[in-house]
């Protein structure tokens, strides 16, 4: 195994044996240890077996760098300087749900301009009339626009609890008692109908009910064989179709209905890119929809949304099964107490950057803007700890689906992302792999084990260096991985496959760009090189870390992975 890192004209190894040191965390910043000694090399892309950067070739390398950004080619002054400093993009993405309110094709453009990166279906509303309808806009929108893509995430509804329909809304009054029946056909001043049978049977006197996410509260006194007896503590106006908690408690049901099996169907013969599956309690549930998947040659990638109370235990064998998260902060916040769910939310960040899996915050983001067209102030708070913390994406839902101001609403979230992502200091240290034997026990192997550390380190590179990065790749699993150590300038991500740009939009600081990987090397170089020069990411005479490397071999032999430093020419 070899890992080679290529500065101008030297070329050097890093020794097997030395790509499993963790010690080695500072490799941008001196890629020295003890014992490594240094050789130049005598002419350009030869090997060296030992390390053959010293601190201070580094540090030199570092200042004809920065030079860079302030000189041109012909070593005047540079007034546009980097692109990358002076026009930055938002690392952290947004996520839309698509609704009445913007369920046109320009409303898809427009969202899309603002910051929109993934377009969320919620399959608890409307039906696969309207949702093929805005599948094709976005599909629509892909095909036209070559500078940007929108990824499709799929929603799935769940095992709702949730009361029936009202003629009128009823007004519950603190101290009343009102009933809950399984009883068809139903309907009163103080009685209304649940959707699931076994409701009866999973609450006990005692519990607490809450209604339409904590808007009111009711406390169970007594029960028969179809009726549960409450009485009003919290209350407010009851509509029809309300979602029905128990604080402390999670439904029987399964977390994949019936209806979410037609809806993942629906999916798969849509090419969606994310299922978000609603409701996880463990993670039999993914293994269950990923062999599902399978069987149907299915490339979707699935987010399980943490959101009820028995997910909390098994969080860890959730994530792992996973290829994300999503913290739901309504329905985990309706069964668990509120002043949990900031630290949950903190937990479930910490944990998808410790396994390397993107991770999505929603719910409640900007819920004011659903009718006022300005944030309250605790709501940009709230994006900006979201956004400290680490999460990959951020997520509007009633805000665009239905609400009055859906561009403004994107437009606040990606200055807000934005203007904090620029706050948090670029020293900020990446999570280290873990060792080597804790990732064989999840399951892992060494080869991706060195993979790991090899971005970590192409990482810190970059980020010693002030260099955005460039890699080259098939699968998507380099682009991940880098995006996973966040670096400190935007990673661009060239693959020749439409199905992984579309994926890698979720993924932190990563703009996927597709093109058609030729046999050169340097030709397939050069052609991206002049693509970002052409679109402004880039300046003559900056410079740039190249990266060849992931699970799909691309211009190189195995066992070996390549980090190149290249000025860029004219």
């Amino acid at each position: 195994m070899v890992i080679v890192a290529e500065i101008s004209s030297v070329t050097v190894g890093i020794p097997q044996e030395c790509a499993r040191l963790l010690s080695s965390r500072d490799v941008g910043q001196g890629f020295v240890r003890t014992g490594w000694g240094f050789r130049p090399a005598h002419q350009q892309s030869v090997a060296v077996r030992s390390i053959g950067i010293t601190e201070r070739s580094v540090r030199a390398l570092q200042s004809e760098v920065s030079n860079s950004r302030h000189l041109n080619s012909s070593g005047t002054s540079n007034k546009r300087e980097m692109v990358i400093a002076t026009n930055p993009c938002r690392k952290t993405k947004i996520v839309c749900t698509i609704g009445p309110s913007c369920n046109t094709l320009d409303m898809i453009w427009k969202l899309a301009e603002a910051g929109m990166n993934v377009a969320r279906l919620n399959m608890s509303h409307g039906d696969h009339e309207s949702h093929q309808k805005i599948i094709d806009l976005v599909k629509e929108y892909n095909a036209q626009c070559k500078d940007n893509v929108i990824a499709i995430m799929l929603d799935t509804k769940g095992p709702e609890v949730r009361s029936g329909d009202v003629a009128q809304p009823i007004l519950l009054k603190e101290g009343q008692v009102f009933n809950l029946t399984i009883k068809r056909g139903v309907c009163s001043d103080d009685t209304v109908i649940v959707n699931y049978d076994d409701f009866v049977n999973d609450v006990e006197v005692g519990d607490i009910l809450l209604v339409d996410g904590g808007m009111m509260s009711l406390a169970v006194r007594s029960k028969t064989a179809d009726t549960v007896k409450c009485k009003v503590i919290d209350g407010g106006e009851l509509k029809s179709r309300c979602h029905l908690n128990v604080r402390g408690k999670s439904a029987t049901l399964p977390s994949i209905t019936e209806k979410d099996w037609e809806d993942i169907k629906f999916g798969v013969d849509n090419q969606v890119d994310f299922y978000a599956v609603s409701f996880v309690k463990n993670a039999k549930v993914i293994h269950e929809l990923k062999n599902y998947l399978k069987s149907c040659n299915a490339d979707i990638h699935v987010i399980p949304k943490i959101e009820s109370a028995d997910s909390i235990p098994n969080l860890q064998s959730i994530i792992s099964a996973s290829d994300g998260a999503m913290v739901a902060r309504g329905d985990l916040g309706a069964e668990l107490p509120i002043e949990d769910v900031p630290l949950l939310q903190e937990e479930i960040i910490r944990r998808c950057r410790g396994m390397g899996k993107p991770v999505i915050v929603a719910t409640n983001m900007l819920e004011s803007m659903i009718s006022h067209p300005t944030p309250t102030r605790a709501e940009v708070s709230d994006i900006a700890i979201a956004v400290h913390e680490g999460a990959d994406a951020i997520m509007l839902s009633g805000e665009t689906a239905h609400g009055k101001y859906p561009l403004k609403a994107v437009k606040v979230m990606h200055t807000v992302a934005l203007k904090t992502e620029l706050a948090i200091s670029s020293t900020v240290e990446p999570p280290i792999p873990a060792p080597l034997d804790q990732r064989a026990s999840l399951g892992e192997s060494s080869q991706s084990h060195i993979s790991a550390m090899f971005a970590l380190h192409a990482t810190i590179m970059a980020n010693t260096l002030g260099t955005p990065i460039i890699v080259f790749t098939q699968t998507g699993s380099m682009a991940t991985l880098l995006s996973h150590y966040r670096p400190s300038s935007i990673l661009f991500a060239f693959t020749n496959e439409e199905r992984v740009k579309q994926r890698l939009s979720l993924y932190h600081g990563v703009l996927p760009i597709y093109m058609q990987f030729s046999v050169d090397a340097e030709e397939t170089f050069s052609r991206a090189i002049k693509f970002l020069l052409s679109h402004g990411h880039l300046n003559v005479g900056q410079y740039v870390t190249l990266i060849q490397s992931g699970i799909r071999l691309i211009w190189r032999q195995d066992s070996t992975h390549h980090i190149q430093i290249r000025s860029v020419g004219g």
